[in-house]
């Protein structure tokens, strides 16, 4: 889901609460800026998201909407707005529940992270075509 915005400011709230009421994917997600030196997005969480990593970027979370526990190398953490969750690239994080719906996160990667780059810890739990939408259908 590509921002239809062509500025730098964007409604937060509106974005989100645009993502759709249900996915086949964990997550679907909408691009604010994607460009190679960073990306910034939203994304909803539909379901538990297990313990993975990527390969290639840091990643800085902020809890816009919803409930759950983020796991984090080795720790459990509650995910509730207001909460902002920043950990460097290859350290095992996820979401394994989410107790309040929707859960959004806005999203800032540096440098950009590819969509595909995800490395689930137990490689039965997913890939990247059931972890992401864009996955799912080629993009």
């Amino acid at each position: 889901m590509e921002s239809e915005h062509t500025g730098g400011v964007f409604d937060v709230f509106a974005e989100s609460a645009a993502l759709p009421d249900t996915a086949e994917t964990m997550l679907v997600d909408k691009y604010f800026i994607d460009k190679p030196t960073e990306s910034t997005r939203i994304f909803r969480i539909y379901r538990e998201v297990p313990l993975h990593y990527h390969t290639e970027c840091d990643e800085n979370l902020y809890v816009v909407s919803g409930r759950g526990t983020f796991h984090l190398d080795g720790r459990e953490y509650e995910a509730r707005p207001g909460m902002f969750l920043c950990f460097e690239k290859r350290k095992v994080h996820g979401f394994p529940s989410i107790s309040e719906h929707p859960l959004v996160v806005l999203a800032i990667d540096v440098p950009r992270r590819r969509p595909d780059d995800i490395v689930f810890v137990d490689p039965a739990a997913g890939n990247a075509r059931t972890f992401m939408a864009r996955n799912a259908d080629g993009g």
